[in-house]
């Protein structure tokens, strides 16, 4: 490993640990998932701790896009175009199976899902945006 391989190594660790902390989220409501979401902001479970705590309604400043709720035919076109919008590195969060015309980084289950399992899944995917991980 030459000097030049730990400069890389040790930077990428450091933009992984920064971005897992630092998260960008763009909240795509479009259900009653949307309570449980809401839930998972306030101060009895503080999302704030995860970096998360203030969402972006711009995609063009978002890095991570919760899909909230179903996505019906009408509102696909819209929501792809959020998605396409988002710069890379971008990320994608499900609650339950409800959208399937992008790719996802973290399904949430539930049927809507308890601001518990929000927070597991949102750990999930800070497991894998720090070691860098992109779904393609």
């Amino acid at each position: 490993m030459g000097v030049a391989d730990f400069f890389t190594t040790k930077l990428d660790a450091a933009l992984g640990w920064a971005r897992k902390y630092s998260i960008f989220q763009y909240p795509f409501v479009t259900a009653c998932c949307g309570m449980e979401y809401m839930a998972t902001a306030c101060s009895h479970y503080d999302v704030d701790r995860f970096g998360a705590g203030l969402p972006r309604f711009s995609p063009r400043q978002a890095d991570v896009l919760f899909v909230v709720g179903t996505i019906s035919h009408k509102m696909a076109p819209v929501l792809r175009r959020v998605y396409d919008q988002m710069t890379e590195p971008k990320w994608v969060v499900a609650f339950g199976v409800c959208t399937t015309i992008l790719p996802v980084d973290v399904y949430i289950p539930g049927c809507p899902p308890r601001p518990e399992s929000v927070l597991d899944g949102l750990m999930k995917l800070q497991d894998k945006i720090a070691v860098g991980r992109q779904r393609y």
